[in-house]
């Protein structure tokens, strides 16, 4: 059996909770105005019954009076009736004619226990409310020590408790078909968006295209919250799937000239046997090729990397720790704090220190300050050496982009990974001549991060990085 759908289950919850509700109401409601009608009428019951009680008792001969028994009842007229003790009629009232209220119940009560009591019976076929009260016992009236009964009809009562059921049950049919209706429609306009969205995914699975987006509700609810959601997804999805074939198509091109020039020395120490020049030519080989796959695998690690770790780093120790053991190299710092990754960002300022001391003169001194101005915190580089023009400057962070006074052979990645590390982190790069910056968001107040204490030492790149001792080849 097919289950029924989300929009039918709704409407259908919506009506079996009218038809509950109403069905209670309609039990309350008839139950509470039976005994509010109820009590009104006892109360105008025994009111007749003590204004009757005491004509009694101070004018007995009034009681056989025309009209001194009359009295009104919402409905039609009360119905009288005086006793004496015996249970033979003395007096009562026009409006009870031929007929007799009968003594059985509140009547017999009153005359043999002396107390009053309220009852139901029937006087000439028609249902009615009777209320018996003792009379006083003395004077020399025939009603002395007698009764007085009081009846009312209750057809007025029963006959408002049947209108009301009967609109009670008009409004539950016309509650639960606007209930269903209802809920019908808002489900439908609610549930909307949501097959919308399952449109768009069914087409975005069946195509495997994650550059489209589904379509977002132009309400600002939890449905459109989840569109966002899953378009954020499709972005990060996008993202890697980018980051996948920048990453084959990279390593696919750079890595063709180092593996032929390695087969080509193998297959020529296979004819001609060992020689010292072509072990070295190996090595050096070998040497690029891994340098080549360090760079290629770091720079799509950035690629596909989430956000950075709540991590405070100061980079004035990243500054020192990355041109240890370069006696050439010459850091001015002070603290300066900012959130990040303390191994990602070692990586980014060594690869600056390799490529000054690459396009640097030889033996020239490196200079690396930091600094922090206003909202920014800076970790600049600079060699001795000319530097870039304008030219070679809007080219210098691209991939596998190589300048001309570089030496040796280098992949052309080291500064494109310094800026993906610095984008990743909410940053920029620059270059101005011999100088490259890389500026991050400052991080001013300690006591609100997650972690404080920069000068916690993080893992070399031995101890918990993936770098390598390999020195990077940047322009």
């Amino acid at each position: 059996m097919r289950p029924l759908r989300l929009r039918a289950r709704v409407a259908a919850a919506a009506a079996v909770a009218i038809v509950v509700a109403v069905v209670l109401l309609a039990l309350a409601v008839p139950a509470l105005l039976a005994r509010q009608l109820e009590n009104s009428l006892d109360r105008t019951l025994r009111s007749r019954a003590v204004d009757v009680a005491r004509l009694a008792a101070s004018s007995p001969d009034l009681l056989t009076e025309p009209g001194s028994l009359e009295a009104r009842l919402s409905g039609g007229a009360l119905l009288v009736q005086v006793v004496d003790r015996r249970g033979r009629i003395v007096a009562r009232s026009s409006s009870v004619g031929a007929r007799v209220i009968p003594l059985e119940g509140p009547g017999r009560t009153a005359l043999a226990d002396r107390r009053a009591a309220y009852g139901d019976a029937s006087v000439g076929g028609e249902p009615v409310r009777v209320y018996a009260a003792p009379l006083g016992e003395l004077g020399a009236s025939a009603a002395a020590g007698g009764a007085v009964l009081v009846a009312g009809t209750t057809w007025e009562t029963q006959d408002t408790l049947a209108e009301t059921r009967r609109l009670v049950l008009l409004a539950a049919i016309v509650a639960v078909a606007l209930g269903a209706a209802l809920a019908t429609v808002l489900s439908r306009r609610a549930l909307g968006p949501l097959t919308r969205l399952s449109t768009g995914a069914r087409a975005i699975a069946h195509t495997g295209d994650a550059s489209q987006r589904l379509p977002a509700p132009p309400a600002r609810d939890e449905v459109g919250e989840l569109a966002a959601t899953l378009n954020a997804m499709l972005i990060s999805l996008e993202r890697a799937r980018e980051a996948e074939r920048r990453f084959v198509g990279d390593a696919s091109h750079e890595l063709r000239t180092p593996l032929t020039a390695l087969r080509g020395n193998i297959a020529y120490l296979a004819r001609h046997g060992a020689g010292d020049e072509v072990v070295h030519e190996l090595e050096a080989d070998a040497e690029r090729l891994s340098g080549l796959l360090d760079d290629l695998l770091a720079l799509a690690r950035e690629d596909a990397a989430g956000p950075v770790g709540r991590e405070v780093v100061d980079l004035a120790e990243v500054a020192r720790s990355a041109a240890a053991g370069d006696a050439a190299t010459v850091v001015e710092a002070d603290p300066a704090y900012v959130m990040g990754e303390r191994a990602a960002l070692e990586r980014a300022a060594g690869n600056l220190i390799r490529n000054a001391r690459r396009h640097g003169p030889e033996g020239g001194s490196i200079s690396v300050t930091v600094a922090t101005d206003g909202e920014r915190t800076a970790l600049s580089v600079a060699d001795e050496g000319p530097g870039l023009s304008r030219a070679e400057a809007a080219h210098a962070f691209e991939r596998f982009w190589r300048g001309p006074s570089a030496r040796g052979g280098g992949s052309g990645l080291g500064l494109a990974i310094v800026r993906a590390i610095a984008e990743r982190h909410g940053g920029t790069v620059g270059v101005q001549g011999s100088r490259f910056t890389i500026e991050l968001p400052a991080l001013k107040d300690l006591s609100s991060s997650p972690r404080t204490s920069p000068s916690s030492k993080s893992p070399t790149p031995q101890e918990g990085s993936s770098e390598t001792t390999t020195p990077q080849r940047d322009p």
